[in-house]
């Protein structure tokens, strides 16, 4: 079901994506685009926005990690039932500043500390080869020094991204790749940046390494309690870097 002329055009907001996603989601609220129907194309809501489709893209993306939308391989995104929406919804206004990549931390420790707990009994034996290979991978970047920054972030994500997986639970992973998604759209910056300023030696690897062992030999509290001292403890290096220039 096509819409022409839907959406006004946009005269310079503060972020397109966010304007176009809740230029989107009004008219669903008001019953101009209903469940099932299908978002007009890229193209087209490019040309209807006055837009890059770049733009439109992002807004789109942003929409998918809410469940107001949901794509279809080869056939588009449609509108989602009210009721497989997210619950969750965070602005993406609030990712301007250090203090809310720590505020992201701190609201993602209880939840993969659980998530850890789980893939310690959970995890199969390709599983566990596959996340000791993201630390392997972190281990490497270290010796690279500054060169090598952002492959030990995306390293790191990766590690408890893996672990998450094992979990076997998909409420863990979609929650955990909200967040994750969060960072990488809007403060990757901030967490490069911190990691290159990091003392991110010997003390923090052995904070990972510390959750690859209790999950190796199916130690379920140790597993929980490692995961959490990890990320409250980098949630506090984050917080102590005065030093550090919020992007």
């Amino acid at each position: 079901m096509q819409h022409p002329e839907l959406f006004p055009k946009i005269d310079r907001p503060r972020r397109l994506p966010d304007e176009i996603a809740k230029n989107i989601s009004s008219a669903i609220e008001a019953g101009q685009l209903k469940p099932g129907d299908r978002l007009p194309t890229e193209q087209s809501l490019s040309d209807q926005f006055g837009v890059a489709r770049t733009v439109v893209r992002e807004a789109i993306s942003l929409l998918k990690y809410d469940g107001v939308i949901q794509a279809r391989q080869g056939v588009g995104a449609f509108v989602t039932e009210a009721r497989q929406r997210s619950a969750f919804r965070i602005s993406p206004a609030c990712f301007e500043k250090r203090k809310q990549l720590v505020q992201l931390l701190q609201l993602r420790t209880g939840v993969q500390a659980d998530a850890s707990a789980l893939a310690a009994t959970a995890r199969t034996a390709a599983q566990l080869t596959g996340i000791q290979s993201f630390l392997q991978e972190m281990v490497s970047a270290i010796t690279q020094g500054d060169d090598a920054v952002e492959r030990r972030v995306d390293a790191e994500f990766a590690f408890y991204r893996a672990i998450t997986e094992a979990s076997g639970n998909d409420y863990y992973v979609e929650f955990i790749g909200m967040i994750e998604a969060k960072i990488f759209e809007n403060l990757r910056s901030v967490a490069v940046k911190n990691a290159r300023a990091t003392e991110w030696g010997t003390a923090v690897l052995a904070e990972h390494q510390a959750v690859f062992e209790a999950i190796r030999i199916r130690d379920t509290e140790a597993a929980r309690k490692t995961t959490r001292d990890h990320f409250e403890r980098a949630a506090q290096r984050l917080a102590d870097r005065a030093d550090i220039a919020d992007v």
